[in-house]
């Protein structure tokens, strides 16, 4: 099989073979508009291109959801995309990893603990992080909801400390757009349910809301917030505007630098900023930290970095952080990253004026907020639309179809240098293809130029000066101990393989109680 030149971070010449051209394509993040572009390349993959995500987590939460998750509606599974699986449907390499910055003159994605990761283009997809370290006690006292994907292991803890606790209990929610009304909402459904359930008095939980704006939902129109308005104080939710919290502490919080509220819980939904190592990147970046993006939803200062949902910047039009754009982004996306592997011109997006928005109330209710709807219809019969929604748009990434063997670049490769195999195989009755079927002296030389061979007295001849051979010397009174062993990779993360495999050898050579002296790594 012949061997990928991408081996060499710094090669300009294509790797081509009759046609079939490697181009690597990183996705970092999880986030909505990936996983739509992840299924548009498991429905009609792309010849040459492949695909690897990098996420810190296996699964994702599908934010439009999840104020009905907190609220009890749905179960955790209902609400959560497998990345894995969703990897595998489009023949993406699935890699669970943190991401620490990019190296763009070497275009490389950086990871912490780990070797870093080639990429041709990369597409960065990872929502927005709290910027909590702006606000002192906060990082230490709040709960923030971003980033979404590890909401639920802070929901979880905070939802065991209302359970164990009997006595009054006040919940704050920071951040008066729709996500925090709607969230605080969710929040009070659920635990007044939880309250009731054990037993206690529910009229013991009080809610407030903070925002600095001097409106609740400043982005959607007058009946929506008078609508909301009104459910907040009907529920006897504590409601202030124009009151930015400027500190946190145990059991309370600061507003406007000199009133203290007393707040036994506190969720933060608001100061969002992009990822922290993205300052690191020399990407040029808003105000907020966010990756500035032009109409192809590339970064306005390098082409081959895309991006797109909350931790994109669009620089034609300012959009608001809403799934509805993360979701709409994923096929101009999918298209745009085929459509620069091929060479062909790139497609600008044009983002709609109005959209649809269905906003839960927590009780299997719902407000809908669109800007030609001024009436803001709500009840028992929006949430059910909204449901029916969800549900189908879950179920595009969970009830995936069979697809009829269409390759991935890896085994469009594999299927080129089958076919020359047996071409080869009709010329020629030799079984094997003795040295000519090795990788290329060149190619093997700039991977082998990435290892550090440590010096051995025992090693006379190894990689420091690699011949046809190595040369160990066996120390008197000792016997060598070797082992060989070959199976098949059952992880497509090269180096998690890589580590099990290395792990598998040293476990026989452990078996026979002899120590690692050397070691020979055989690739087929």
């Amino acid at each position: 099989m012949r061997h990928s030149s991408h081996a060499d971070p710094d090669a300009s010449v294509p790797d081509a073979m009759d046609g079939v051209t490697l181009r690597d394509v990183v996705l970092v993040g999880g986030g909505h508009s990936h996983v739509v572009v992840l299924r548009h390349f498991g429905m009609r993959p792309e010849p040459g291109l492949r695909l690897t995500l990098v996420c810190t987590d296996s699964q994702t939460p599908y934010s439009g959801m999840l104020p009905g998750y907190v609220a009890g509606h749905y179960t955790r599974d209902e609400v959560h995309i497998d990345l894995r699986r969703l990897a595998a449907f489009a023949g993406a390499r699935f890699i669970r990893a943190e991401v620490t910055g990019l190296d763009r003159e070497r275009r490389r994605v950086l990871l912490r603990d780990r070797p870093p990761l080639r990429y041709d283009w990369v597409s960065i997809n990872t929502g927005s992080t709290p910027r909590m370290a702006e606000v002192p006690g906060a990082e230490d006292h709040a709960v923030p909801v971003k980033p979404i994907p590890r909401f639920d292991e802070r929901w979880q803890a905070l939802l065991e400390r209302v359970r164990t606790r009997s006595g009054p209990l006040t919940v704050a929610v920071v951040g008066g757009g729709a996500g925090g009304v709607e969230l605080l909402l969710a929040l009070r459904h659920r635990l007044l349910a939880e309250r009731c359930a054990q037993g206690a008095d529910p009229e013991s939980l009080r809610f407030m809301l903070l925002t600095r704006d001097p409106v609740i939902m400043p982005t959607h129109g007058p009946a929506v917030r008078r609508a909301f308005e009104r459910l907040l104080a009907r529920n006897a939710v504590r409601l202030h505007t124009g009151a930015p919290v400027t500190a946190v502490a145990a059991g309370r919080v600061q507003v406007g630098g000199d009133r203290w509220l007393q707040a036994d819980e506190t969720i933060w939904v608001t100061q969002a900023g992009g990822p922290a190592w993205l300052a690191t990147t020399g990407l040029p970046l808003d105000e907020a930290g966010f990756i500035r993006v032009g109409a192809t939803l590339q970064s306005v200062g390098d082409g081959r970095v895309f991006a797109a949902g909350d931790v994109a910047a669009h620089d034609p039009r300012p959009l608001e952080k809403a799934g509805v754009f993360a979701v709409r982004m994923g096929r101009p996306l999918a298209d745009n990253l085929r459509r620069v592997a091929r060479g062909a011109p790139l497609r600008r997006w044009r983002p709609q004026r109005h959209w649809l928005a269905l906003i839960s109330t927590g009780d299997r209710q719902a407000v809908m907020s669109h800007g030609r709807v001024p009436p803001a219809p709500h009840g028992h019969w929006v949430w059910r639309w909204k449901d029916w929604i969800d549900r189908r748009f879950m179920r595009r990434f969970s009830d995936l179809p069979a697809m009829a063997t269409a390759p991935s670049p890896v085994t469009a490769r594999l299927a080129v240098d089958a076919e020359e195999a047996r071409q080869a195989a009709a010329l020629t009755a030799m079984r094997c293809g003795g040295c000519g079927a090795k990788v290329g002296a060149g190619v093997l030389s700039r991977a082998l130029a990435e290892l550090r061979p440590l010096a051995h007295a025992d090693v006379a001849l190894g990689l420091d000066a690699p011949d046809d051979a190595a040369v160990v010397r066996v120390p008197a009174g000792r016997a060598l101990v070797q082992t060989v062993d070959h199976f098949r990779a059952f992880i497509d993360d090269p180096y998690v393989f890589g580590r099990i495999a290395a792990n598998h050898a040293l476990g026989d050579i452990d078996a026979m109680g002899a120590v690692p002296h050397t070691a020979t790594a055989i690739a087929m």
